[in-house]
């Protein structure tokens, strides 16, 4: 015992002499561990008197508590000095004159979205916006879509405390601009949407691409051939397109809108599941409930609706086969599209 001051000075300057982890915790198990020397005081105790015990016992187990400390506090200390060695590493002094600068790009969903716009504004459609933040009234009432519809239920769409949500498709917008412009009309709406979904070919947030035309002797087959042109457009070949009976709240009739695959030609390969077809739109004639919701007499006016995804419609320009691919900002991904006109 008249050895623990000395012992106990030792083992503080072997831990203060330690300069990595490992030297330090080579000295914690030389002096703490199971058979350290200061644990092996322990077991000397039995030598003592029974009177002395206890307090050569609390001295021992001072001494390893305050050697515990030093060795925390130098652990401490180790590491901050690692952090500022990789910090000063990799220190980049931003005054300095660039070097080796590369030109950007645009990212493939923002080229696909100003081509779609493009497309548009020469066919006579206006770009519309609206707010990402929507109330129930324009992204589910005004729009025909029932209070029991699985649209608003939580597991699909994202509300806030106060009743608001982020939007779940851009419609909203078509609803603002017929309230507020009125008919005739004819706009498309691009815009960022959000949903509680996400997978190879899903996104919490994603881009879609929606249109409305209003106006009179508006009818189903200026839709298809508004549409059947567009996608031809858009692929820059000659596409088969059809349409399948469908239903939405918000059009009747409703349609889904199929064109032949772009990879296989319509022959059948695994994108389009040996069909031949892809599926890439939804479209109808605007139910007149929603042209009520808006102020337009249902009785004067018809008009058609469509509906997109501009994150689909890239995968498929671009071939990309990962819908994440374009939300990790990979730099070796996306240099791809720099050779891509639009």
């Amino acid at each position: 015992m008249a050895d623990l001051t000395a012992l106990t000075q030792e083992a503080r300057a072997e831990v203060a002499a330690a300069t990595d982890g490992a030297a330090l915790e080579s000295a914690r198990v030389r002096w703490l561990g199971k058979k350290g020397i200061l644990t092996e005081q322990l077991k000397e105790l039995g030598r003592l008197p029974a009177t002395e015990r206890p307090a050569a016992g609390a001295r021992i187990n001072e001494a390893k508590a305050e050697l515990s400390e030093a060795i925390e506090a130098r652990r401490a200390l180790l590491e901050r000095a690692d952090i500022e060695a990789k910090l000063t590493a990799g220190r980049i002094d931003v005054t300095l004159p660039g070097r080796g600068a590369e030109p950007g790009g645009l990212h493939p969903v923002t080229r696909a979205r100003l081509r779609i716009e493009t497309l548009f504004r020469r066919a006579g459609f206006d770009v519309a916006s609206g707010p990402e933040i929507e109330d129930d009234f324009h992204n589910f009432e005004a729009l025909n879509i029932p209070k029991n519809h699985p649209a608003r239920a939580l597991h699909d769409t994202f509300y806030f405390p106060d009743g608001r949500l982020l939007r779940t498709h851009t419609s909203p917008v078509q609803i603002r601009s017929l309230l507020e412009r009125g008919a005739p009309l004819a706009i498309i709406a691009p815009g960022r949407v959000y949903r509680c979904d996400s997978d190879m070919t899903h996104s919490p947030m994603f881009h879609q691409l929606e249109g409305l035309v209003v106006g009179e002797h508006v009818s189903f087959a200026n839709m298809k051939a508004a549409l059947h042109g567009f996608l031809q457009a858009f692929f820059e070949r000659d596409l088969a397109m059809r349409l399948r009976p469908s239903y939405f709240p918000f059009t009747e009739p409703s349609a889904e809108v199929d064109m032949s695959c772009v990879f296989c030609g319509g022959a059948g390969c695994r994108t389009c599941k040996q069909t031949g077809w892809l599926e890439i739109s939804g479209c109808g004639m605007v139910h007149p409930n929603v042209l009520k919701a808006s102020g337009v007499d249902p009785e004067r006016f018809t008009g058609y609706a469509f509906g997109a995804g501009i994150d689909r419609l890239a995968m498929l320009r671009y071939g990309v086969n990962d819908l994440r691919l374009f939300f990790e900002n990979d730099l070796r991904f996306l240099r791809q599209f720099r050779a891509f006109s639009s």
